[in-house]
């Protein structure tokens, strides 16, 4: 089972035109638009998330190499 050949597609068109009409379907496409821009940003906004995390928990690591160097050296 490959791909869809062309009359397969507009088989598949044609019943979608007929079960929502033609004026329905730029709705549908309009709100699905919507949806994956709103998914990628919460994407983006997770993996900013991510990051932020990483770094606080690297931080405490680095002060604490900085803290060991200075008691070494007094």
């Amino acid at each position: 089972m490959g791909m869809p050949s062309m009359p397969e597609l507009l088989i598949v068109l044609a019943i979608v035109v007929l079960l929502f009409g033609a004026k329905k379907i730029p709705e549908l496409a309009k709100g699905m638009g919507k949806g994956i821009k709103e998914f990628k940003g919460a994407m983006k906004e997770g993996e900013e998330d991510d990051v932020k995390e990483i770094a606080k928990k690297e931080e405490p690591a680095v002060e604490t190499k900085a803290e060991e160097k200075k008691s070494e050296n007094a």
